[in-house]
């Protein structure tokens, strides 16, 4: 089993940054992806970034050239958020992937203020 904790998540008025951070515990031998969905308010939950062991990375466009996903580590994942909007407000979720199974974290809130 893989568990996963989010951090950092909080308020921050439009434009500024944030880094949240998601750390795995259990089977990360197991990992083979790690990344980031959001679901804002009245939204379906939807992917912004995932990044596989070998580093390839995808990003939903609404996020490229603002959010930096990172791993340091085979069970650490990043998300740096930069040039924040308020339409990026919403719970962010951490999501793991092994194989064709996949863990989620609980969720940790970033609010954008206009």
């Amino acid at each position: 089993q893989v568990q996963l904790v989010e951090s950092g998540g909080g308020l921050v008025q439009a434009g500024g940054s944030l880094r949240i951070s998601c750390a795995a515990s259990g089977s990360i031998f197991s990992i083979n992806a790690m990344g980031w969905y959001r679901q804002g308010p009245g939204k379906e939950r939807e992917l912004v970034a995932l990044i596989a062991d070998g580093g390839t990375t995808v990003y939903a466009d609404s996020v490229k050239g603002r959010f930096t996903c990172s791993r340091m580590s085979k069970n650490t994942v990043y998300l740096q958020m930069n040039s924040l909007k308020p339409e990026d407000t919403g719970v962010y979720y951490c999501n793991a992937r092994m194989g064709s199974y996949e863990r989620w974290g609980q969720g940790t809130l970033v609010t954008v203020s206009s």
